[in-house]
């Protein structure tokens, strides 16, 4: 009998992981920033959606019309859950790439995106996602594709097909995945231990090892006991874009577009001076070692004359996710930590500091006694941007169609928190996403919507909640005593009051 899962890890659920870069609101700023036009999204399909918390995000948080599919039930039984009765839900299969590509009721995309999957598959279902994108990518769409990427793989991928194969042959079936990989990693650390050449010549094997040990057992269950699993080149992905039509438009990383975060005065030139676009990817990726690729494709992309740019770029409106005082004006890169220049950062976080959305241009007016032009305006942007600071926000128009939906699905979020802390983001009508929201504070606006008032009520709503479950929470690797839990979320609840609350009306999360 076939397996139905073609060779995919089933047997553990997925984590609840929210992927801001399928958010098709995000992809705009990063194709204006590349001088490319992006198009109008109004319908859009994630292959391969996991949890369903992104496609169910930005189904509920934006009018676009999200289809997708994901052949593990479990996890669409419960993506279906979220989406039910919500305002714009997403359209959601549980059939394989293969039957899901051949439908026939399926709209012309805007969009398309797969973050992760392309590593775990095989040839046989890449040519059918191909060939999906070939036939049902709009002229002027968009891909998102994320994968596992050469060099950076080179010398700690040989781990992968290690563990795969131990597990493969020394398993007894039965074994839970948690088992599994612990097992696996423990034979990796025995043959380096006993004197491996390989780790010898590749040192940062046993460091990637150790880190290893620190991640949820579902992530690695997923990465590393597939049957199919294969880092690639840009090159290589770029021949499998380009065969369905596809060129390549933007790195979806922010910080990717700011090149002095990652290279040196000689690396840019180096590579200002290749004038093929797939060769000169293919050398960045070698001098910053890339490991993970987060990539936008376009189909028939047109290139914006700088002054249609500029205009576009003015007319993106973002807001300030973080008090402007307490952002640090540091940023880290391949190259290093780099300081900001306060007189360039400062103005800009003070024009957006009553974190209510505003316009590139706005922002440009406000400054413009300052000194700032636009284009460090769109730097410091893609730089705040990129390290969580800010998030690109949509019209008022958009926001207000958003509100109902995102609320229906918050709550359901929120109702989750009572019972574990899998879930740590909710939906964000302001920007068409997700923002982080902790499980206790998600218990706390759980309180408010059954109308307990005031923090002392909160407090007593969340612990509550966390006793029924056996849950404490931890400091410095201990579980609190029932008193100290008790403080621990008083002080909590007055920051969430003072701090965390305001913010979450302002990006639309609590009313």
């Amino acid at each position: 009998m076939q397996d139905w899962s073609d060779g995919y890890m089933t047997e553990v659920a997925y984590t609840y992981g929210y992927y801001p870069e399928l958010n098709p609101l995000r992809a705009r700023l990063a194709l204006l920033q590349a001088g490319i036009v992006p198009p109008e999204v109004h319908t859009a399909c994630e292959l391969g959606f996991g949890q369903g918390m992104s496609v169910n995000i930005h189904g509920a948080a934006s009018g676009v019309a999200w289809h997708g599919t994901d052949f593990n039930p479990a996890q669409v039984g419960f993506a279906r859950e979220l989406a039910d009765g919500t305002p714009l839900a997403a359209n959601l299969s549980d059939e394989a790439f293969g039957a899901f590509c051949r439908r026939d009721d399926l709209p012309q995309f805007d969009f398309i995106a797969l973050h992760g999957i392309w590593s775990w598959i095989s040839d046989a279902n890449r040519s059918v996602i191909a060939d999906f994108i070939e036939r049902k990518l709009k002229v002027g769409g968009v891909v998102y594709v994320s994968y596992n990427t050469q060099p950076g793989w080179a010398a700690v991928g040989p781990i992968t097909e290690l563990m795969a194969g131990f597990d493969a042959a020394s398993n007894a079936p039965g074994i839970g995945p948690a088992a599994r990989i612990d097992a696996a990693l423990d034979f990796a650390d025995r043959l380096m231990a006993a004197g491996a050449v390989y780790g010898k010549a590749n040192p940062q094997v046993l460091e990637h090892l150790k880190r290893l040990r620190g991640h949820d057992r579902r992530y690695l269950a997923h990465e590393y006991l597939n049957r199919d699993w294969m880092p690639i080149s840009f090159a290589r992905m770029r021949g499998w874009m380009e065969g369905a039509r596809l060129q390549f438009g933007a790195s979806a990383h922010y910080l990717d577009h700011v090149p002095m975060l990652n290279l040196s005065a000689e690396q840019q030139a180096l590579l200002a001076a290749i004038p093929d676009a797939g060769l000169r990817e293919t050398s960045r990726d070698f001098i910053v070692n890339r490991l993970f690729r987060r990539d936008y494709w376009v189909r028939g992309a047109r290139r914006l004359a700088p002054g249609e740019r500029a205009e576009r770029l003015r007319a993106q409106r973002v807001i300030l996710a973080q008090d402007p005082a307490k952002v640090k004006l540091k940023v880290s890169g391949v190259q290093g930590e780099a300081s900001l220049h306060e007189d360039v950062y400062r103005p800009i976080l003070d024009a957006l500091a009553d974190h209510a959305p505003r316009s590139l241009g706005e922002i440009e007016a406000a400054v413009a006694g300052k000194g700032v032009h636009l284009a460090r305006i769109v730097e410091a942007v893609m730089i705040l941007a990129g390290t969580g600071v800010l998030h690109p926000a949509q019209p008022e128009p958009a926001i207000a169609a958003a509100r109902a939906g995102t609320a229906r699905l918050n709550a359901r979020l929120c109702g989750l928190a009572r019972y574990a802390e899998d879930v740590n983001c909710l939906a964000s009508p302001v920007t068409g996403g997700a923002v982080q929201v902790g499980r206790v504070d998600q218990l706390f606006l759980l309180a408010r919507s059954l109308g307990k008032g005031g923090s002392a009520e909160w407090v007593a709503f969340a612990d509550d909640a966390l006793q029924a479950q056996g849950h404490r929470i931890m400091r410095d690797g201990q579980a609190l005593e029932p008193e100290q839990q008790r403080q621990a979320l008083q002080v909590q609840a007055t920051a969430f009051e003072a701090v965390r609350l305001p913010l979450l009306r302002a990006f639309g999360v609590a009313d």
